[in-house]
C-alpha cells in the first residue's frame, strides 16, 4: 500500500457505539496517554487491526495492563463472542 504525502480532508460521523462501561473506561484511558480523543484512538485501533499490524508498543500495553486492573477488566479478546449471548433477552 502506498504512503500518502498530502493530508486528506477527513469526514467524521456520530456513530452511537453500545460499549461495555470497563471496557470504554481502559479506552479512555489509554486515549488520555496519547492525547487523543476516544474517536480517534479507535480510528487508530481499527486501521492498525485492518493492516495487520499491532496498534501499541509494548510499553503502552503494559499501561493498558494497569488500566484494566484499575477499572476491573478481566476479559480478552477471545471473551467478546459472550457479550451479546449475555446482553439478549
Amino acid at each position: 500500500m502506498e504512503k500518502r504525502n498530502k493530508q486528506e480532508k477527513l469526514e467524521r460521523v456520530q456513530t452511537g457505539l453500545r460499549m461495555e462501561k470497563r471496557l470504554v473506561k481502559v479506552l479512555k484511558a489509554t486515549a488520555e496517554l496519547y492525547d487523543m480523543s476516544l474517536g480517534e484512538l479507535i480510528e487508530s485501533i481499527a486501521l492498525h487491526a485492518f493492516d495487520g499490524a499491532p496498534a501499541f508498543e509494548e510499553d503502552t500495553i503494559k499501561k493498558i495492563s494497569k488500566f484494566k486492573e484499575i477499572y476491573g477488566l478481566e476479559y480478552e479478546r477471545h471473551d467478546s463472542r459472550l457479550f451479546q449471548k449475555n446482553n439478549e433477552k
